[in-house]
């Protein structure tokens, strides 16, 4: 089962990370507080749905190098900034990066709290999608080489007689790989199989 959504509140400041905690926590988030970026950065990876609010003015590595840190790592990670002094040329920087939000401190609870509901929806659909693609890598990595052979002019919409001719076999051979690999990929027709192959990036033949 997925694990329930978590909040991961990074600012060096501890009052501000004790008041956004209980404020969060009082919303029924669950949520994990770090003074430092190396510690965040050293966490052990949630394996749900999460957000991250950030402090954009932290000593040693800022919030900005934490979140260019974070996509040099390929982490997908919606990330709403904290400031208290942040300008036009900060945040357009941190939105063209990915930032789900750019708020100033004081930060108003209302507008803290959609952003955080609004950046946990978009962390949860991209969760699902990376779970189904790994699903779908799964059962690509079932298929015997031949069956990955026969995939590729499958989705190039030959017929079983014109595959059998490629690959120097008979016909019948090939309706039993289409069949298994079919099964396998958990699609009903070639217009499924097609559409599970692009998203794994498999090309056909020509």
């Amino acid at each position: 089962m997925t694990a329930a959504p978590m909040v991961y509140l990074l600012d060096d400041e501890p009052e501000m990370l004790k008041a956004l905690t209980r404020l969060l926590r009082a919303q029924g988030l669950q949520v994990r507080g770090f003074a430092s970026a190396r510690d965040f950065l050293a966490r052990e990876a949630h394996q749900g749905p999460a957000c991250l609010v950030l402090d954009v003015a932290m000593p040693g590595l800022d919030g900005l190098q934490v979140q260019e840190l974070l996509n040099q790592r390929g982490v997908e990670l919606p990330i709403i900034f904290l400031t208290g002094h942040g300008d036009i040329p900060m945040s357009v920087r941190a939105m063209k990066a990915g930032a789900e939000d750019f708020l100033t401190k004081p930060v108003n609870a209302a507008d803290l709290l959609r952003a955080i509901r609004s950046a946990l929806r978009r962390a949860s659909d991209q969760h699902a999608l990376n779970e189904e693609l790994a699903s779908l890598r799964g059962r690509l990595s079932s298929l015997t080489p031949r069956e990955r052979e026969v995939l590729a002019h499958v989705i190039a919409g030959k017929k079983n007689k014109q595959i059998a001719r490629d690959l120097c076999t008979g016909e019948q051979n090939i309706k039993v790989h289409r069949g298994r690999l079919m099964h396998k990929m958990g699609a009903s027709s070639v217009a499924e199989l097609v559409r599970v192959a692009e998203r794994l990036g498999i090309p056909p033949v020509s």
